[in-house]
């Protein structure tokens, strides 16, 4: 199954909670979730009874979305979860929070990790000084994250500084907001890592 590249909010709407795939309109209270905080179509509003694989199945796909992957990416990165020591769950979010289009959203480049991952691709970030165009490059900590010369004036990422000035910035990242660039310092703690996901049923759905 490749990426999904459709409505966005549809999303949201259907699982009931954010993803953070709209990155203003939901602080400016203006996403079709805060609108209609139901699933979409004509029996949205009816509640369903949700089976033990369909929660299971929910939460992997809310992890799908949320970290804008295809299938074959999530089971590769739960296949190298499992090979790590120490907890499959929290080995796969570390997973996900180390892509390299995640910490560019995560350092305030970018209003959306779809956005950033676009940034990604058309070349606009350095690490340590090298162009990576590579969504899922993996960064280490101690490594720098930066945005290419050319593009520190591009309007998008000037307003997405400002909205993570005001939502704050995740504690396992440094960033020099002003010369645009950051330090991917350490991994950071299961509980600091605040998304809608319970990893535990993603590691017993793909442990069937």
């Amino acid at each position: 199954m490749a990426r999904y590249r459709g409505p966005v909010e549809k999303i949201e709407r259907r699982f009931g909670v954010s993803l953070n795939l709209k990155g203003e309109r939901r602080l400016a209270g203006k996403s079709a979730l805060d609108k209609r905080p139901y699933a979409p179509g004509q029996h949205g509003q009816r509640r369903k009874k949700v089976s033990e694989y369909g929660t299971q199945l929910n939460e992997k796909q809310k992890a799908k979305f949320m970290y804008g992957i295809s299938e074959k990416q999530m089971r590769a990165i739960f296949a190298e979860a499992k090979r790590r020591e120490g907890n499959t769950g929290t080995n796969l979010v570390l997973l996900l929070e180390q892509r390299l289009d995640n910490v560019v959203y995560r350092m305030g480049f970018a209003s959306t990790r779809r956005f950033a991952r676009q940034f990604v691709t058309h070349g606009h970030i350095l690490v340590d000084g090298k162009r990576v165009d590579i969504p899922s490059y993996r960064v280490k900590p101690g490594q720098k994250v930066e945005i290419r010369e050319k593009s520190k004036n591009n309007v998008q990422v000037v307003r997405a500084i400002e909205l993570t000035n005001q939502t704050g910035m995740a504690p396992w990242v440094d960033v020099d907001g002003e010369k645009k660039f950051g330090i991917f310092t350490r991994l950071p703690e299961r509980e600091e890592v605040v998304i809608p996901v319970e990893e535990r049923f993603i590691v017993e759905l793909y442990s069937k």
